[in-house]
């Protein structure tokens, strides 16, 4: 057997494992209760030991694996909250960091793409890796011309433990789920394994990148670094300065911070496709970066990773989303139903009752109904428990509602945005944003 088929077998068996763990202990500590330990402090136990091999494992598998845990993560407040403590310091953790690759590697892909005078260009390198990820790894360097730069360089094999991962994940997806009880994970890992050709290519993410560079250059508050080189495994950009990602500021920042870094993160979702025609679909901390004033009060937030972006057709939200919202939030059902059934979210066979529908989404849009809204984990647990409980009558109306292909990854990077602002615990004026930069609210 060769080096890269034995480690595709390993990554396979390990990732079996992960099911069989939970399991495991399931039964281990049923024999806890049955031999009188409460039940509570046995399924904690569980609970904690269960986060710590999940989030540990994909970390370690990087790939697929990783890009699965980080998607999982901006979804956790949506999780009990006795189900999500256990998890919460090891899907942070994941969020930015992973084992780093030799650096011997580093150079030969350096090589590869900018040839073997590729040291002329690149007149340092540093050996450790500044930050990681799921496909690659990034180091600091000095560019030729001075500037201080981020290499980033994709893992050996990424493709095929991306590609690999992501089809045994969803061929495991029943058996994963109480690993993350209340989440639906079969849509989730066929968005990602939609996009995954995308984010494997770093020339088309260097396209995007200058593309969001040039439409953010002049703002104020949003940072996007230049892209100063690139090949089919390496990525060279500007290098920006920070002290780390939104997972801190999740972890222990301020009210004021909170506040702050949520309403520009909130701006530059709403904001970025009409300026470029994309939008940023890869909304998880690591790639949100605070960057504090020199008093150390909040400053502007820096966006990195553009390897997966939606090229929205009409270079921009569409105008139906945005009007659409604006029914549910002034609450009119019977427009609201009509609206939803011209763009293909309620077929013509189905029918509805639009006060029913209106009740089932009108939660969803009550960041639209206020200046400013209180984004929190406990509002999106109950938005979660909602569609989960099969005696609200919510549970029978979602599988009555259909989503067009268009409005998929536009769904779930809403989705994840939301996760991320109720991560943050922030206030933010969301409504006076949509009026401002989604087509059809105003």
């Amino acid at each position: 057997m060769t080096d890269l088929p034995r480690k595709a077998a390993a990554r396979t068996a390990r990732l079996a494992a992960l099911p069989l763990g939970y399991a495991g202990r399931s039964a281990i500590g049923l024999g806890k209760r049955m031999a009188g330990r409460p039940g509570e402090v046995v399924m904690s136990e569980i609970q904690q030991r269960t986060a710590e091999q999940l989030f540990r494992t994909l970390g370690e598998l990087k790939g697929g694996a990783m890009k699965f845990g980080q998607a999982l993560s901006v979804l956790e407040g949506a999780l009990p909250e006795e189900v999500a403590a256990p998890y919460r310091e090891s899907l942070t953790r994941l969020q930015d960091a992973a084992p780093p690759m030799p650096t011997q590697q580093v150079r030969e892909a350096l090589a590869r793409d900018l040839g073997p005078d590729w040291k002329k260009q690149l007149i340092r390198l540093e050996g450790g890796p500044a930050a990681a990820a799921s496909i690659g790894q990034v180091h600091r360097g000095r560019w030729a011309d001075g500037r201080e730069v981020a290499v980033k360089v994709q893992y050996p094999g990424a493709g095929e433990a991306l590609r690999s991962d992501l089809k045994q994940l969803a061929a495991m997806a029943r058996t994963l789920g109480p690993l993350v009880p209340g989440l639906d994970l079969k849509p989730l890992i066929a968005e990602l394994q939609d996009r995954a050709a995308d984010e494997l290519d770093y020339r088309l993410e260097a396209e995007a990148q200058s593309a969001f560079h040039e439409a953010f250059l002049d703002d104020p508050d949003i940072v996007v670094p230049a892209v100063v080189a690139a090949g089919d495994s390496t990525l060279i950009t500007e290098w920006m300065e920070s002290p780390g990602s939104l997972a801190r500021v999740i972890a222990e920042g301020t009210q004021e911070e909170r506040d702050h870094y949520g309403t520009l993160f909130a701006r530059f979702l709403v904001a970025g496709p009409t300026r470029t025609g994309m939008l940023h679909a890869d909304p998880h901390p690591g790639n949100f970066r605070p960057l504090p004033t020199e008093d150390g009060s909040p400053g502007r937030l820096g966006v990195l990773d553009y390897g997966a972006v939606a090229r929205l057709p009409e270079r921009r939200f569409p105008e139906a989303m945005g009007h659409l919202i604006r029914i549910a939030a002034d609450e009119d059902g019977e427009a609201l139903l009509e609206g939803l059934r011209a763009e293909g979210f309620v077929k013509d066979n189905i029918r509805i009752d639009p006060q029913l529908l209106l009740d089932y989404l009108l939660p969803f849009v009550e960041p639209a109904q206020v200046d400013t809204f209180r984004f929190s984990r406990e509002w999106m647990r109950e938005q979660f428990q909602r569609l989960n409980n099969p005696r609200d009558p919510s549970y029978t109306l979602a599988v009555k509602l259909n989503l067009p292909p268009e409005y998929l990854l536009i769904h779930r990077t809403w989705l994840g945005g939301v996760g991320m602002l109720c991560q943050l615990e922030c206030e933010a004026p969301f409504r006076e944003l949509l009026i401002e930069h989604l087509p059809g609210f105003a």
